[in-house]
């Protein structure tokens, strides 16, 4: 696959996952919502690591990890969210964790997360120009 290939895969396995946080979210099932997020962004930061290097993204999950190798310089703030986005992946897939993060996350708070993961996701499309 030539490197324009693997962008547009990544960024429609983006795309597909969104539906399934709107999905999720839609049935109050705010930690896989947020779990899905994660893998939102992580698609779409790959992609720019794509885009970026001409070479395959890295098989990681922590999503400063991807956006530093996509060339991205973060504000301390963007880096505070996404380590925070990177523990939906870590805290969602192990059964303790889960039931610890599944009290304390309303579907107020869901929102709110997704509205600010939309919108960084949005900025990182216009990297990507889409």
């Amino acid at each position: 696959m030539q490197p324009d290939e693997i962008v547009r895969y990544w960024v429609t396995g983006s795309a597909d996952d969104w539906q399934t946080v709107e999905n999720l979210f839609d049935k109050q099932d705010n930690v896989h919502a947020l779990f899905f997020a994660h893998l939102y962004l992580e698609k779409l930061l790959k992609a720019l690591v794509v885009k970026h290097t001409q070479a395959h993204a890295p098989p990681k999950h922590g999503l400063n990890l991807i956006a530093d190798r996509a060339g991205l310089s973060l504000t301390t703030k963007q880096k505070e969210f996404l380590r925070r986005v990177t523990d939906y992946n870590l805290n969602t897939r192990y059964p303790d964790y889960k039931f610890e993060i599944k009290k304390r996350i309303s579907q107020e708070y869901c929102e709110r997360e997704l509205e600010q993961i939309t919108e960084f996701g949005k900025w990182l499309k216009t990297m990507l120009k889409l």
